[in-house]
């Protein structure tokens, strides 16, 4: 029994996105898909680097044993690559791609994975996710912090712990040895694909349309209808046997088709025939493989930078549009608020003393910087504050709320006056002994 492959690769831009920072590539022994993140100028450039070192692995002289060891090393080579570009580069800081590579010897095949893209498999017609996402809600999932519910409507689902190209040192990646069985129909996709298509709804696809071509569009078309939040890449590829006919030239598209082509990436609906077709394409980057990678910045990214560079200012400023909205919004909250408590103020009263009078206050006995939250409305020329008691002038001295102005008023009138100290009547003093009269002094 003869195993082969037939694929098909398929990608959009979206109708959201400004360019395409996904690359895929579908070959008789090789099928990889990457996610290019860091804006145009970084995620294109992140996405066609990784498939350039992928793409010289697509060939039959490769043994079972050697595939694994072939694809790390690749993958490793452009990590390096990228981690060194983005150093050299600094408008490219943050460049970074996903990375699922699928590699074919005989009936084996070896994949190895980074990132959020997906991999399915439609066998005996049910379909399972065959990788895992390496991102935040991803290990909240497996950790039983969150449920796949709540890890798709997170607001945080997007955060990836590692890509390619993100920071120095070996890369982790997913490895795995799998049977090439016939009949099996495998799946890599990018989130702008899974994101906003439910896997029913891709396994529905992938199991009623027979040719890979035909269903790559279609499950792209869908995630256009969805909103096409995100650039869109399908890479499909089944396994067959003894196929008469075994397609042999491989097909590029995304960012990857683009550097090399000096064009716009392929849509989703275009012709696999043809000078623009995917497989013109291929081979336009096939034979540009052993040429020297370029590292510094071409006209073309050049270009890419400046969009980039306008596209950010204009979102700094819908940032500082909305902040204003915000902080306006903010301040009309802060203000009636404030009115609101001012209001609730002036419904308060207190009995102090003022300018040695006792006085009846509304409000409460406070300032806010140089608003005082309080005004006189009544002042008592008895009692004296001179004849009240030291507790009473201590205790007025440090305000004494009531809860209405007839209250304060009875306060004044009842406890104040009754606090005054009784004016002492002054003792006469003791009158002396008067001396006895003349005369009766004793003899």
């Amino acid at each position: 029994m003869t195993v082969s492959l037939r694929y098909a690769a398929r990608s959009d831009v979206g109708l959201v996105r400004q360019s395409n920072q996904d690359s895929g590539y579908a070959g008789p022994h090789l099928c990889v898909l990457c996610d290019g993140m860091g804006g145009p100028a970084g995620g294109d450039l992140a996405s066609a680097l990784a498939i350039e070192h992928l793409a010289p692995l697509d060939a039959d002289s490769h043994q079972a044993g050697e595939l694994l060891g072939l694809l790390r090393h690749a993958v490793d080579t452009a990590h390096d690559d990228l981690v060194a570009v983005s150093s050299r580069s600094p408008e490219l800081a943050g460049l970074g791609t996903t990375c699922i590579a699928v590699m074919r010897s005989g009936n084996k095949l070896a994949m190895v994975h980074v990132g959020d893209s997906r991999a399915y498999l439609l066998r005996d017609g049910e379909l399972n996710q065959v990788t895992t996402d390496h991102t935040f809600v991803e290990y909240l999932v497996e950790t039983g912090r969150l449920t796949r519910e709540q890890a798709r409507r997170h607001p945080q689902r997007s955060v990836l712990l590692r890509v390619l190209g993100d920071a120095e040192g070996r890369v982790q990646l997913d490895e795995s040895i799998r049977e090439a069985v016939p009949g099996d129909r495998w799946l890599l996709c990018s989130d702008g694909l899974c994101g906003p298509v439910s896997a029913e709804t891709i396994g529905e696809v992938l199991a009623s349309v027979p040719d890979p071509n035909q269903a790559a569009e279609q499950l792209i078309d869908l995630a256009l209808r969805a909103g096409g939040p995100d650039n869109v890449t399908a890479v499909i590829f089944d396994v067959v046997d003894d196929d008469a006919e075994p397609q042999t030239v491989p097909q590029v598209v995304g960012s990857a088709a683009n550097r090399r082509a000096g064009g716009t990436s392929t849509p989703a609906a275009a012709s696999p025939e043809g000078a623009s077709s995917p497989a013109a394409k291929a081979a336009a980057l096939v034979a540009g493989l052993e040429e020297p990678s370029a590292v510094g910045v071409t006209p073309t990214e050049e270009e890419a930078v400046a969009q980039e560079a306008a596209h950010q200012d204009q979102k700094r400023r819908r940032r500082r549009r909305r902040s204003w909205i915000s902080s306006l919004v903010l301040l009309l909250l802060l203000a009636g608020a404030g009115f609101l408590g001012y209001r609730w103020t002036q419904t308060q009263y207190y009995v102090t003393i003022s300018e040695e009078k006792v006085a009846i206050y509304q409000g409460i006995a406070q300032t806010i910087g140089p608003l005082k939250l309080s005004h006189q409305v009544e002042t008592f020329d008895e009692p004296l504050v001179a004849d009240l008691s030291p507790t009473m002038r201590d205790r007025l001295n440090e305000t004494v709320a009531q809860p209405s102005l007839e209250e304060a008023r009875k306060y004044v009138e009842v406890t104040v006056a009754g606090q005054i100290v009784p004016e002492e009547t002054p003792t006469p003093p003791a009158s002396a002994s008067a001396p006895p009269p003349a005369g009766t002094q004793g003899q």
